[in-house]
């Protein structure tokens, strides 16, 4: 059933690369082979989103980052994460971001599971985990574009405010999601 809707790719031409990302035009057959269409992709490689719980005197609370992000003109309030390095695993991925951006490290980490940021557009997929257990290390250890704060959040402020400022960062709802459902929060 499924090859009824497949596309087939006939040719590609690279169109643009940048450290972060390229993008390339897919010329495409139809399922039916009746048209034809080209098609914009994004590559870049799989990102990994971390979702550290910190035990607090107040109870459980997230490690997150403020950042101002380009693309919306605004400040984000996120859990660390970001792309992952040539031939790391995405566990070693989490566990390097959340290090570098937040300054602990977990002795525990969960892989919560995959999404694919936008399917239509884009061709990596996003990688979610839970870090528990977690210490605290001398400092943060950013790359030289990277600018965030540290904050400690309490869970259930940041699952009450996805969607509203400073948490508008759509995967950061996917992640708070997963959070949920391998959490037992349903």
């Amino acid at each position: 059933m499924e090859n009824q809707l497949e596309w087939k790719e006939d040719a590609r031409r690279d169109v643009f690369k940048c450290r972060v990302f390229s993008i390339h035009e897919s010329v495409c057959r139809s399922p039916d082979e009746k048209d034809t269409g080209v098609f914009v992709v994004i590559d870049s490689t799989d990102w990994a989103i971390v979702l550290p719980v910190l035990e607090t005197e107040r109870g459980k609370a997230f490690v997150m980052v403020r950042q101002w992000r380009h693309g919306s003109q605004e400040l984000s309030l996120e859990f660390p994460g970001g792309v992952f390095e040539d031939g790391e695993s995405s566990a070693s991925a989490a566990l390097r971001e959340l290090e570098e951006e937040t300054a602990y490290t977990a002795k525990k980490i969960t892989y919560l599971g995959k999404m694919s940021p936008n399917p239509a557009i884009m061709s990596n997929h996003t990688h979610f985990f839970l870090a528990e257990d977690l210490k605290k290390l001398p400092a943060q250890h950013l790359d030289k574009d990277e600018y965030m704060d540290v904050e400690i959040v309490p869970i259930d402020e940041v699952l009450n405010n996805m969607g509203e400022p400073p948490y508008i960062h759509a995967l950061m709802g996917t992640a708070a999601a997963l959070f949920m459902q391998k959490g037992g929060y349903f």
